[in-house]
């Protein structure tokens, strides 16, 4: 065994671990690790102009990844900086690390400079954290962590390291494996169970495959697509889940919920079987719960026990991993030997409703002569980019459209922030994708209002030379909160209308990068155009019309049959 500081440990392990890629920022209480990491030299790193932006971009290169994002920070005002981002990432159950500097362990407690009780901070938006009091614990607990984050559900975890630990000497004794008597995830799904399941699927007559996150975090978007067309069953996704099915299937029902398809919405308030793989009954899905799927039987497929039976009543609950229990359903229905041309028949009355659905309330928008309708920038970013490319979004009326609009058929290539809602999310979150994905076209789609919360990574991208590409809907609103406030609150629009916006061409230029805008609609494809193919940063602002609305739309209360329309 090799002695070595606990700041070479920490190096050491990102070795061991992969890691070839972190973000942060530096400061004294870190100052150590980050002079080993420039000696080591082997390892990038990026340094964001904001530990908000360390977290996000850490966040999106795991998901465009699905590898362990990694960000450093120091103590203090930089801990407290990441916590946005890690509460994100906790809430979409993304694998970070996060290493923060602490003052020595001698001074923890006495208010000393720039000190604060991280661990104490996101004890509820980790899945685990560590405050190292001895340097003999540092290659265990560094093990542990990316082991924690990367199993299981998925899920940050911090290592908050004192300064003296930092420069404390040690045996490095790295593990190769881990064991932890309090946790051991269940993997493998239990077999009665999955004969349970398949005993209702059987029996239904108008089921639905209802596709969350889970299903692209355990890389199963083959097994459920093989599963779907197996049974003929039509599939709608969360938001997270956009991707793990491809959009443009004829199964596909795109997006369900608060602002989902109406035919998603209907096929969900109808079905007689809900088949849940990797996806937690989130408000935004249910509505009203207690009109939710009134007359459906629902089997849950989910790594996680505590997110089955928390929100709705399950027959079947199956706990384990997403992709494992598919491939047990798969064979359950190739050894029952009904080929998927009987399944497809013993549906077409169910076929025949969810179509009528569909035609009688497609996703649409109405022209207005002269004016730019976001739905329409975000259907020609589609064509040009021919639906290869990753998507990022901030957060509101932008992230809606995008999902609407933008038929993802890939997983992992849209990045959003779903469970937690930051804005600002999307313009590092895309740094850290393309840091990931140096070969993908990786496109920022932001709000006017969301942008500027982390517009400083712009230096970022310049920076490491990234042609991370922003796409922004320029209403002057927060058109989100607007749009509630029209519907709801007899339009007064209270802190929600920008007197004072940039000028995003000319900000644009200020950082290197290249700027582009439309006021027309016959501008729209042509900015696009000269966006994407420009070489590097590339900024393409767009004056959309200022009260356009997202729609469908289920009002907060409401069960999810209960649409506001175009």
């Amino acid at each position: 065994m090799t002695k070595m500081a606990g700041k070479q440990m920490v190096i050491e392990a990102f070795k061991k671990e992969g890691v070839d890629v972190v973000f942060g920022f530096p400061g004294g209480a870190i100052i150590d690790v980050y002079d080993t990491l420039e000696k080591d030299g082997t390892i990038k790193h990026v340094l964001v102009r904001h530990e908000q932006g360390a977290a996000h971009a850490a966040d999106g290169y795991a998901r465009a990844t699905g590898k362990v994002g990694v960000c450093i920070a120091t103590s203090g005002p930089g801990a407290t900086n990441t916590v946005t981002g890690i509460a994100t990432a906790y809430a979409d159950s993304i694998p970070m690390v996060v290493i923060t500097g602490q003052v020595p362990t001698g001074l923890i407690g006495n208010d000393a400079f720039q000190e604060v009780d991280i661990v104490g901070i996101t004890r509820p938006c980790t899945k685990h954290n560590y405050l190292v009091k001895d340097v003999k614990d540092l290659p265990r607990i560094l093990k542990e962590a990316f082991y924690i984050a990367r199993s299981g559900r998925p899920g940050p975890v911090l290592i908050d390291l004192p300064k003296d630990v930092q420069n404390s000497v040690g045996e490095f004794d790295y593990p190769d494996k881990i064991r932890l008597r309090s946790y051991n995830p269940t993997v493998e799904p239990n077999n009665k169970q999955i004969e349970r399941a398949f005993r209702l699927i059987e029996r239904s007559k108008q089921p639905i495959i209802y596709a969350g996150g889970g299903v692209i975090i355990a890389n199963a978007h083959k097994e459920l697509r093989k599963l779907a067309e197996s049974i003929y069953a039509p599939v709608t996704m969360t938001l997270m889940g956009l991707g793990g099915f491809p959009g443009t299937h004829e199964q596909s029902l795109g997006m369900l919920g608060m602002h989902g398809t109406y035919c998603a919405n209907m096929a969900m308030a109808n079905t007689d079987l809900i088949i849940a793989v990797g996806a937690r009954f989130d408000d935004r899905v249910t509505g009203k719960i207690e009109a939710f799927a009134p007359n459906a039987k629902i089997i849950h497929i989910d790594i996680d026990p505590t997110s089955i039976q928390k929100n709705v009543k399950v027959d079947v609950p199956i706990v384990g991993d997403c992709r494992k229990a598919l491939k047990k359903l798969i064979k359950a229905v190739e050894e029952e030997g009904r080929p998927p041309e009987i399944w497809k028949e013993h549906y077409i009355p169910w076929w025949d409703q969810i179509r009528a659905w569909a035609e009688r309330h497609p996703l649409s928008y109405k022209d207005e002569p002269g004016v730019i309708k976001p739905q329409y920038v975000i259907e020609k970013l589609y064509e040009l980019t021919k639906g290869k490319a990753i998507i990022t979004t901030e957060v509101g009326q932008n992230q809606m459209w995008t999902a609407q609009f933008y038929k993802f058929d890939e997983p992992r290539t849209l990045l959003t922030s779903g469970g937690l809602g930051t804005m600002g999310y999307g313009f590092p979150a895309a740094i850290g994708a393309q840091m990931g994905c140096p070969d993908k076209i990786v496109v920022d789609v932001a709000g006017d209002g969301s942008i500027q919360m982390c517009i400083q990574e712009m230096a970022t991208a310049m920076e490491q030379k990234l042609p991370v590409k922003i796409v922004i809907l320029n209403n002057q609103f927060l058109g989100m909160v607007r749009q509630w406030q029209e519907l709801f609150y007899d339009r007064v629009y209270a802190a929600t209308e920008f007197s004072v916006t940039p000028d995003f061409v000319r900000l644009a230029e200020a950082y290197g990068a290249k700027g582009f805008s439309a006021t027309k609609p016959e501008e729209v494809e042509d900015v696009l155009k000269k966006g994407l193919e420009s070489e590097g940063v590339a900024i393409m602002e767009f004056a959309i019309a200022r009260e356009e609305g997202v729609f469908p739309m289920v009002p907060a209360g409401k069960a999810t049959t209960e649409m506001l329309l175009v």
